[in-house]
């Protein structure tokens, strides 16, 4: 897996006005699992309020909807929550 992304990413950058269709064949657990785990420990929980912690209670059992609802086309995302944090010296 990690060698066809490799190369999705070489392409990229070889060529920017490159249009890649077709990507969702490589979303599966085990692409999502290393991004579960390059979380941060102590990382935020989402807008629906779930943190690494609890996900990863069920890890395998919440990948394995997850990768099914994306290829049922039922998932659908829930809103990004933006939140502005005022910097000393900035407006």
């Amino acid at each position: 897996m990690e060698t066809r992304l490799q190369r999705i990413a070489e392409k990229a950058r070889r060529e920017p006005c490159f249009k890649f269709t077709s990507l969702f064949h490589l979303m599966n657990e085990e692409l999502l699992r290393g991004c579960f785990e390059g979380l941060r420990k102590d990382a935020a929980s989402g807008i629906d309020r779930v943190t690494k912690e609890e996900y990863g209670r069920n890890i395998e059992g919440n990948l394995r909807e997850l990768v099914n609802r994306l290829h049922r086309m039922s998932y659908i995302p829930q809103p990004v929550c933006r939140v502005y944090i005022p910097k000393p010296g900035s407006n």
